[in-house]
């Protein structure tokens, strides 16, 4: 604009190819070619003194715009080998992290209850399609990656391989069970929960390699009908969902008592025993805990960091 108004107001001092004088669009047209060195050389100064604001205010602001080109140019650059530094030195040192594939509420949900059981933001790293997902989860402190999860390049930018567990909340039940085919084929040993909202695809996610499924519909449903004709019992479920409750679920070890015998460690209440592929409920094998067993208790809250025997 700058340079058309000083072409406009020195018009008479310029011709065209045709002859005719200058408009203010042909002044624009003028400016927007030379600025850009593109020069056709259809219109042109012809007088000392247009001569002259072109050397002294043209040329400078040609300079200028070039400057900005050149310089934007070089900062995206610099900006993008600098992130791909960055993604190559973080691949190098991360191992045993969380993979969340879907940073919608249930993926955001998910990262708080791992942020709550002591997990740290760097040991997250989350996947996701949306540009202000992932800007969201960045400034949350997590590793961010924007990409489909359901393609190999992307969860091998997000180092799969290396993850311990694998969380997969995307919208549809068929991308779920696509990034969880794609996850367990890089994976073979990672932990993948899947979230599904339809009960029939719960088998699908199964045998595409989920080690949890959660159906969502009917958890809710669940949890409705809990709360219907037992309000008092919700309270509890909501104290073990609410990471900053003073009660939460854990697995545990059997500890050794006084005569040697496996028992259930002090300050807690045993709720099932996992024997094997078994789910055993306390009560019914109270007393004979075998080695290997695993305890699911209700615990009080412990302090974020601390590790289970």
């Amino acid at each position: 604009m700058f340079i058309a108004v000083v072409v406009y107001l020195g018009r008479d001092g310029y011709v065209d190819a045709e002859g005719g004088p200058l408009s203010f669009l042909d002044t624009l047209y003028y400016a927007s070619v030379t600025v850009t060195t593109t020069g056709y050389g259809d219109i042109s100064a012809v007088t000392p003194v247009t001569r002259l604001a072109a050397l002294v205010l043209i040329t400078p602001a040609r300079i200028l715009f070039l400057i900005l080109v050149v310089g934007t140019t070089v900062e995206i650059l610099t900006e993008q080998y600098r992130q791909l530094l960055a993604t190559r030195r973080w691949r190098r040192r991360v191992n045993d992290h969380t993979l969340v594939c879907g940073y919608g509420s249930t993926g955001r949900s998910a990262t708080a209850a791992l942020l709550a059981d002591g997990v740290a933001p760097d040991g997250i790293v989350v996947v996701d399609t949306n540009s202000l997902a992932v800007e969201e989860a960045a400034l949350a402190g997590f590793t961010a990656i924007k990409g489909d999860a359901s393609r190999v390049a992307v969860l091998e930018q997000a180092a799969v391989e290396r993850a311990d567990s694998v969380i997969v909340t995307p919208n549809r039940d068929d991308t779920a069970v696509l990034v969880t085919l794609t996850a367990r084929e890089l994976n073979p040993d990672a932990h993948i929960v899947v979230t599904v909202k339809e009960r029939e695809n719960v088998h699908l996610l199964e045998q595409s390699g989920a080690n949890s499924v959660i159906d969502r519909s009917a958890a809710v449903g669940r949890l409705l009908g809990l709360a219907t004709r037992t309000p008092r019992a919700l309270t509890v479920i909501d104290d073990l969902l609410d990471g900053r409750s003073s009660l939460e679920l854990a697995e545990l070890a059997p500890v050794s008592g006084p005569d040697g015998s496996l028992e259930v460690p002090s300050g807690v209440s045993a709720i099932e025993i996992i024997r094997g592929s078994e789910r055993l409920l306390y009560g019914s094998v109270a007393g004979s805990l075998q080695a290997g067993d695993r305890l699911i208790v209700a615990r009080p809250c412990e302090p974020a960091g601390a590790s289970d025997p």
